[in-house]
């Protein structure tokens, strides 16, 4: 059985359909890359997903049940982690407030950080080791809205992975980063995708990443899917070639 999945999910805004009667089902242990040119409707099937918006039809599944009905922080409670294009994260907290105030949603203990603090050494022990899997036990006493952008985006990672969710959403996780942060962040993805019980949605623009990362591609266009399937199958596709890479199979075969 699928761990997530969609059925008919549709949005309209005003006349204009943004995705529509999308069906698509997600296995554990797999990375599906989301893809498609610009105005596709990536982030906004990723926002019905996770509850951002409101789906005006269709539904999303999880686990089996149904949590269309549910917002987004009952989303994230029921399992659905999601990274976003800019970084969200609690500027004036610390580096290590903000991953501890995560591990202490996951296991129930409230969002009291300084009675926690000292009560529960076991949360703070949990938080120090979501750091160092990211690489920031030397900024950990450092605020957040100090840290540059790529720290910011690996701090966004760890604190979705101290949530321990069953479906990590990533929306442009290398967005804004240089060609040395980058990697940092890819190699946290591939870290994730090598337990098996996950499954991990990647919205990407760079081919290199999605080829190297994904197991699956689907294909949005104007709203709809329009490709599903393994990834060197979907990018030679000419409905990819076209929508997406912007070639003329045709127009290349006269050339």
């Amino acid at each position: 059985m699928s761990l997530l999945s969609t059925q008919n999910l549709t949005v309209r805004f005003g006349g204009h359909v943004a995705v529509n009667n999308v069906t698509c089902a997600f296995e554990p242990g797999t990375l599906t890359a989301i893809v498609g040119p610009n105005g596709a409707g990536k982030t906004t099937y990723f926002n019905l997903i996770s509850g951002q918006i409101k789906a005006s039809a269709g539904s999303v599944m999880l686990g089996g049940k149904d949590i269309s009905a549910l917002g987004a922080p009952a989303r994230a409670q029921a399992g659905l982690g999601r990274a976003f294009q800019l970084t969200n994260l609690f500027p004036n907290l610390t580096v290590r407030e903000n991953v501890r105030l995560a591990v202490q949603a996951r296991a129930g203990a409230g969002l009291n950080l300084w009675r926690i603090w000292s009560d529960r050494r076991d949360l703070t022990e949990k938080a120090d080791e979501v750091l160092a899997a990211v690489a920031l036990s030397d900024r950990r006493d450092a605020l957040a809205s100090s840290l540059p952008h790529g720290d910011q985006r690996k701090l966004e990672v760890g604190i979705l992975m101290a949530l321990e969710p069953q479906v990590f959403m990533f929306d442009e996780p290398t967005a804004g980063m240089s060609v040395d942060e980058a990697p940092v962040i890819l190699n946290l993805i591939r870290s994730l995708k090598a337990d098996k019980t996950k499954t991990i949605l990647l919205v990407e623009h760079k081919m290199d990443v999605v080829r190297e990362l994904s197991d699956r591609i689907i294909v949005l266009h104007n709203g709809e899917l329009v490709a599903d399937g393994e990834p060197a199958a979907v990018i030679a596709s000419p409905v990819v070639q076209q929508a997406y890479l912007g070639i003329n199979p045709e127009e290349e075969a006269t050339a």
